[in-house]
């Protein structure tokens, strides 16, 4: 399992247009999202796939860091795997 941080996502554009977004750039679709409110300015969106592994994302990630998307310069972070044990 493999959770990207999509940051500076306007709250305004949809699921759907995220999972869009991302298969235009080779990402595989995501299982779950979660939204994040900013705090006044900078929105973010949780991903998680759960059948990618994190170096597979990694390779995708520096497609879209810091692309201009939706009027908005998007990052994207891949967070470190957690241990749920």
């Amino acid at each position: 399992m493999a959770e990207l941080l999509l940051g500076n996502v306007e709250e305004s554009v949809s699921d759907e247009e995220i999972g869009e977004f991302l298969t235009r750039y080779g990402f595989p679709r995501f299982n779950s999202i979660q939204r994040i409110p900013g705090a006044g300015s900078r929105p973010a969106a949780l991903l998680v796939f759960e059948h990618v592994s994190a170096e597979g994302l990694r390779v995708l990630q520096s497609r879209i860091h810091n692309l201009y998307w939706k009027d908005r310069t998007i990052t994207a972070l891949l967070l470190p795997e957690r241990d749920e044990s």
